[in-house]
């Protein structure tokens, strides 16, 4: 395990200064009020890329601190980037952008990640990998010492996110939440990074998988924070909350689709017995059962329609990768198509509603059959709705999808 060296060692010699065009490897570590192990984590990532030969700078993107972390890090040799829009994204945002190398690693800075495991990063970097992804726990071959991760994020939630992110979007990581990473300057420009809260380190992961990127862990050590100022940024519900709040808007199958399918499913099911009028023992299935089975397709194919919506509108804006699924379902379901499909579907709904009042004027306007009607007038209804929905969201799924500049 490597060793931690302490805040009162002496400042190493400056790196290479940022505007020299030998840096290939930028450590950006965001900061607000860090001053308790801000020069620790420079010192480790210089004394990294020296015993390495690793040509480098270290960028501190202050987000508005006022404890003299500005001052330490000039002093420690660090270049210092302020950034006035607060959030850890933000903060990360402008160090990467007034860093100069080839790769850049990032990493918080509260002495939680040892920057002397830089190298490790590096050497996957320059194999080929467009995202080096550190990992702490021990699915991954790190290591948590004691005190260093909150029991619920150790046992339940980070292993639980990564675990989504493995299935949901095939991201091969074992620690979603790790802070320390590497990647390529030319993909990250790529990805085009939108989020500008903590959220932002998980945008770059599911990103980089929707995308196909080259992908590698390396196993690290977690130490406790170092900071005695002040308690971590992090809050647990909170911030658990807000990643899977991300995770479903990324993934609109899980959200919408798959939802939507099963209520589709279990309403076709009810109409299956509940149109012949089924009795299983003594449970008979009728006009209510029809009704239950409706209200489940609407809702269900609403469902489907808002999949649709979101997937077609996160591909135009940039914020997913081009679909081949969603290029063959518009190529089947056009504008043109939808509108026939529509119209078809509320053609059908409105002449059943029509029949059922056909009864009502054969009744003279009378008492009616209710159970047998119902078998008339809720199919008539639910098919109305639907080619109403249909017709509408052709319109809207074409509008999102054309091209804009």
């Amino acid at each position: 395990m490597p060793t931690r060296i302490t805040d009162n060692t002496r400042a190493p010699e400056p790196l290479p200064i940022a505007d020299t065009p030998q840096v290939e490897v930028s450590v950006v570590m965001p900061c607000l009020n860090e001053a308790d192990t801000l020069a620790t984590c420079i010192h480790k990532a210089q004394k990294a890329l020296r015993e390495s030969a690793i040509p480098g700078e270290i960028i501190v993107a202050d987000n508005g601190s006022t404890d003299g972390s500005q001052q330490i890090a000039q002093q420690a040799g660090a270049h210092v980037v302020p950034v006035a829009a607060k959030g850890y994204g933000n903060a990360l945002m402008g160090g990467i952008a007034a860093a100069h190398g080839e790769y850049v690693i990032m990493g918080d800075a509260d002495d939680s990640y040892d920057f002397l495991q830089i190298p490790s990063f590096v050497h996957k970097l320059r194999e080929g990998f467009d995202l080096v992804q550190g990992c702490r726990l021990p699915a991954g071959g790190g290591q948590v010492l004691p005190g260093a991760m909150p029991f619920l994020h150790r046992w339940w939630g980070n292993p639980m996110f990564s675990l989504f992110a493995r299935r949901w979007f095939r991201a091969p990581i074992n620690d979603i939440y790790c802070g320390l990473r590497g990647f390529r300057r030319e993909f990250y420009n790529r990805l085009d990074q939108r989020c500008t809260g903590m959220e932002f380190a998980t945008e770059m992961i599911i990103k980089a998988s929707l995308y196909h990127a080259k992908i590698a862990e390396v196993p690290i050590t977690l130490h406790p924070d170092g900071r005695k100022a002040h308690a971590p940024h992090l809050k647990t519900f909170r911030d658990g909350w807000r990643t899977l709040r991300f995770f479903l808007m990324y993934s609109p199958r899980w959200l919408f689709l798959m939802p939507g399918i099963l209520l589709v499913l279990l309403g076709l099911a009810g109409y299956g017995l509940a149109l012949p009028g089924v009795t299983l023992g003594r449970i008979t299935f009728d006009a209510h059962t029809l009704l239950f089975g409706s209200v489940a397709i609407l809702c269900g194919y609403q469902s489907v329609i808002f999949a649709v919506f979101t997937k077609t509108f996160a591909i135009s804006e940039g914020l997913m990768p081009p679909d081949p699924r969603m290029d063959r379902f518009y190529e089947f379901i056009n504008l043109e198509r939808g509108l026939v499909l529509g119209s078809l579907a509320l053609a059908i709904g409105v002449g059943l509603l029509f029949a059922a009042i056909g009864e009502w004027v054969v009744a003279d306007f009378g008492h009616l059959d209710y159970p047998q009607t119902m078998r008339w007038v809720i199919p008539g209804a639910t098919l109305t709705a639907i080619g109403f929905q249909t017709i509408l969201s052709s319109f809207f799924a074409s509008i999102l999808g054309m091209h804009r500049k």
